[in-house]
Parts: structure tokens; C-alpha cells; sequence
């Protein structure tokens, strides 16, 4: 089975993660399947929009821990590729999310345009509690997002929150049950659609060009920290306990 699904039709490019059994978890193979689809999306003029959107009950667990660990990030890795990408892509991204978005699964949502979430949506951002330093931006995004004390439990205490926070802080548009996300999603893409591209395009580059140099220079600075933190013994101990199921103790650091 295919762990990204991409289809396109009438203009609306839509990629669907598709490990469900494994939450959705992402692996360097389907981070690279994700910016092959969206580069393609960028060159093809039949490409209006492009949604991405997992499953009504899991969005995504974030990083496959073992796949990580096997590969981990590098300046040219598949993660860092698709950071780039998804950060930089230039016409309409949406975003539909039912149930957990955990670590990248929330942080990609910062480079949507329109994000649409089931009220079972959960959202968590557990680097630090993997010995680790937030990535794709999200440093400088959820601060400026959230604000800095609301940022900071997210990414500091790494405690969850709900689709109710995530739409009063403006990470997503509106919220409705599991089974109407996608085609709210979809409904929105259509619109979008009609619309003239260029005029799309250049409103959304208007939009985010004062961002767009800082994003790219925080990806680039969070993705140096992220792996050096990962070589180190906090987050060692911290994914060493996940894998076995327990506790970490950080005591020692």
C-alpha cells in the first residue's frame, strides 16, 4: 500500500497521507513522495491548489521514530527538502486535520494558507520533551501565531491543546465534525480554484514576503540545533524510552 496517495482533479491537487496502521507517521520515503508532489504542483499550470489531509481519525504522529533514528536530518535529507518546499510553496495550501497532529504534524500547518479541523483535532508539539528544539519555523511562527507565553507551553512544556485553542489563536479556520473535514476542504479548494492564478499567487507572496526570508534562515538555524541535539544524551535517553515504552529520566542532564 501506497503511504501517500496524490490525485488531481479540476485543478486541486490533493495529497493524502496514507499509513494509517502507523498513524500516519511520517517516513523519509513519503516526506520525499510529499515534495515531489508539490514540486510537480508548483511547475504544472493545471495545478490551482493543493490540499494535504490524512485520515478522519488520525492527521499525523509526526516523525517514524525508528525511521528517524535510522536517518536523521541532515542539510540535503528528505525532511529538510520538505520543509523547504512546503515553506516556499507558492500558490493556495490547504490543510485538513482530524485527530492527533503531533511535531510536524502541527508545524507543517503553519505553512498553510486555510487549515480545517474535526473536533476530535489534538495538537502537540513534544521537542523538548524529546530532548530536541522545535523545527520548520515553528520558533519563529508560533510566538508571532500565538503569542509568547501561549507558545511557550506549547513548545516549552509541550502540552497539547485542542481544535477550540488551535482556532482561537488562528492556526485554523474553523472546525466541524471528522466526516465533513475533507469535504470542507475540498469545498474551499474549488473556490479557490475559480479564481484567477495569478492573482492568487501574487497575493499570497505579497502576504508572506516579509516572513519569507526569516522562515527560511530559522528552518535552516533550527534544522543545525535539531541535529546536533539529536546526537546528544537528552534526546538519546528521551527516544531510547519511547521506543521501550517508559518514562525518560532527564535527571543526569
Amino acid at each position: 500500500m501506497t503511504d501517500i496517495l496524490t490525485h488531481t482533479e479540476d485543478g486541486i491537487l490533493t495529497i493524502t497521507l496514507n499509513r494509517v496502521a502507523k498513524k500516519n507517521s511520517l517516513t523519509a520515503a513519503m516526506y520525499t513522495a510529499i515534495s515531489d508532489a508539490l514540486e510537480a504542483a508548483q511547475a504544472d499550470p493545471v495545478v490551482r491548489v493543493a490540499v494535504v489531509q490524512g485520515h478522519e481519525t488520525i492527521f499525523s504522529a509526526g516523525n517514524d521514530i525508528g525511521d528517524f533514528l535510522k536517518a536523521p536530518p541532515s542539510a540535503d535529507s528528505p525532511v529538510i527538502r520538505f520543509l523547504r518546499v512546503i515553506s516556499s510553496f507558492p500558490k493556495p495550501l490547504i490543510g485538513a486535520v482530524c485527530g492527533a497532529a503531533v511535531g510536524v504534524g502541527t508545524t507543517l500547518l503553519l505553512h498553510c494558507d486555510l487549515v480545517y479541523a474535526g473536533d476530535n483535532a489534538a495538537f502537540s508539539l513534544p521537542f523538548v520533551n524529546l530532548g530536541l528544539c522545535p523545527e520548520a519555523g515553528s520558533s519563529y511562527l508560533l510566538p508571532r501565531l500565538m503569542g509568547h507565553q501561549r507558545a511557550a507551553e506549547a513548545l516549552l512544556l509541550g502540552d497539547p491543546f485542542t481544535a477550540e485553542t488551535a482556532l482561537e489563536v488562528g492556526l485554523i479556520n474553523r472546525i466541524v465534525p471528522p466526516a465533513e473535514v475533507h469535504a470542507l476542504a475540498h469545498r474551499q479548494a474549488q473556490r479557490l480554484a475559480a479564481k484567477p492564478m495569478a492573482s492568487l499567487v501574487a497575493s499570497k507572496r505579497l502576504m508572506k514576503q516579509e516572513q519569507a526570508a526569516p522562515v527560511a534562515a530559522r528552518i535552516d538555524e533550527e534544522i543545525a540545533i535539531f541535529g546536533r541535539m539529536l546526537r546528544e544524551p537528552a534526546a538519546k535517553e528521551a527516544l531510547t524510552a519511547f521506543m521501550e515504552n517508559r518514562r525518560p529520566d532527564f535527571s543526569a542532564f
